[in-house]
C-alpha cells in the first residue's frame, strides 16, 4: 500500500444563504480544484459552519423545490433539520443523524429548521451533499433513509483515540448504515486530542476531508484547521489523521462515475435532452404534490 498525498487544503469560500435557514460555504463545485467531475460521485457540498440563529416563530429553511437524478445527504452536527417530500416521507434529524434522500426519477422536497429549535434558536451546523446516480439508476423510484444515532454503526478506536461513525461504506470491516448505488464511503471521525485514525481507500476513488471541529494533522505532516477542506490526490490508498485537539472530521471517498454530467438547477442528468424532459415532467406535475 502507498500513501495518499494531499493535493490541496482549501479555506471555506465566502458564505451565502440557501433559503433563509442555511448559511453555507459551497465547497463543491465552487471552490478551487473541486469541480463536479473532480469529486464525482460527490457533485455538491454545502457546509453550514457553526452559526447561531436567533429564535424565530416561523421556521427558517427552503420551500418546496424539485430534484431529479441524484441523492441529497444531510448530516446534522448542531441543531435540528426537518423535511417533507412528495413521496410521503418526512422526518427530523438531530445532532449526529442523517437524512439520505434518493430523488432519482423526481421528487418535491422542502427542508427547514425543526419547530422547537426555531423557537429557541441556537448553534446550527450541517453538511449537505449531492451524490450523483449512474445513468441506469437516475429514473429509479425515489426513496428515503432516515439514519438515527441508533442505526449508525460506531467503531471504537484503540488507545482511547476516539470513534468512527460509519454512515456509508465500511471501516475495519464494519459496514455503514446507508444503502448506496455506487461505492461511497462517508464517515465521521470523532477523535480525542492526540488520537489517531488510519484510513485506506482505492487510489482511483476521489477522497477528501472536511474539518468540522478542531485541528488535525494529516499523514503526520500537514495541518488542517476548523472549516477547511482537504483534497487528496489519486496517487495512493492510505492516510492518517491525528487530532491536535478534540476534533470531528467528515471523511468522504467514492468511486467516480465516468459518465457525462448535464445540470440545470436541481436536475442532474447525462444529456441536455434529459434536462428538458425533467423540466417538462416537473411542469406537468409528474413529481407529485407538496404544500
Amino acid at each position: 500500500m502507498s500513501t495518499k498525498h494531499i493535493e490541496a487544503v482549501i479555506a471555506p469560500p465566502a458564505p451565502h444563504y440557501v433559503g433563509d435557514g442555511f448559511r453555507v460555504h459551497n465547497f463543491i463545485p465552487s471552490a478551487a480544484h473541486l469541480s463536479m467531475r473532480r469529486m464525482s460521485p460527490f457533485i455538491l457540498m454545502d457546509y453550514n459552519s457553526k452559526f447561531n440563529f436567533p429564535p424565530s416563530a416561523k421556521p427558517k429553511g427552503v420551500g418546496v423545490h424539485p430534484h431529479r437524478g441524484f441523492e441529497t445527504v444531510t448530516i446534522a452536527y448542531k441543531g435540528k433539520v426537518a423535511h417533507h417530500d412528495s413521496a410521503g416521507n418526512s422526518g427530523v434529524i438531530g445532532e449526529g443523524e442523517v437524512q439520505w434522500m434518493t430523488a432519482a426519477s423526481g421528487i418535491l422536497h422542502k427542508e427547514y429548521h425543526e419547530e422547537e429549535f426555531s423557537k429557541t434558536g441556537g448553534d446550527f451546523q450541517m453538511v449537505q451533499l449531492w451524490v450523483n446516480l449512474p445513468a441506469k439508476d437516475k429514473l429509479s423510484k425515489p426513496k428515503y433513509q432516515g439514519l438515527t444515532k441508533e442505526n449508525i454503526p460506531v467503531v471504537q478506536l484503540s488507545d482511547n483515540a476516539g470513534t468512527i461513525e460509519i454512515i456509508a461504506g465500511q471501516y475495519q470491516g464494519v459496514k455503514g448504515a446507508a444503502f448506496t448505488f455506487t461505492p461511497v464511503h462517508l464517515q465521521n471521525a470523532k477523535l480525542n486530542k492526540g488520537g489517531k485514525a488510519a484510513f485506506s481507500f482505492p487510489a482511483t476513488y476521489n477522497t477528501a476531508l472536511l474539518i468540522v471541529e478542531g485541528n488535525v494533522k494529516v499523514n503526520g505532516a500537514e495541518t488542517a484547521t476548523t472549516d477547511q477542506f482537504v483534497l487528496f490526490q489519486n496517487d495512493g490508498e492510505e492516510f492518517t489523521i491525528e487530532a491536535l485537539d478534540n476534533a470531528i472530521v467528515l471523511v468522504l471517498s467514492g468511486e467516480p462515475i465516468h459518465e457525462p454530467i448535464a445540470t440545470q438547477g436541481p436536475f442532474v442528468m447525462n444529456t441536455r435532452a434529459e434536462l428538458v424532459e425533467a423540466i417538462d415532467d416537473y411542469n406537468m406535475g409528474k413529481f407529485g404534490y407538496l404544500e
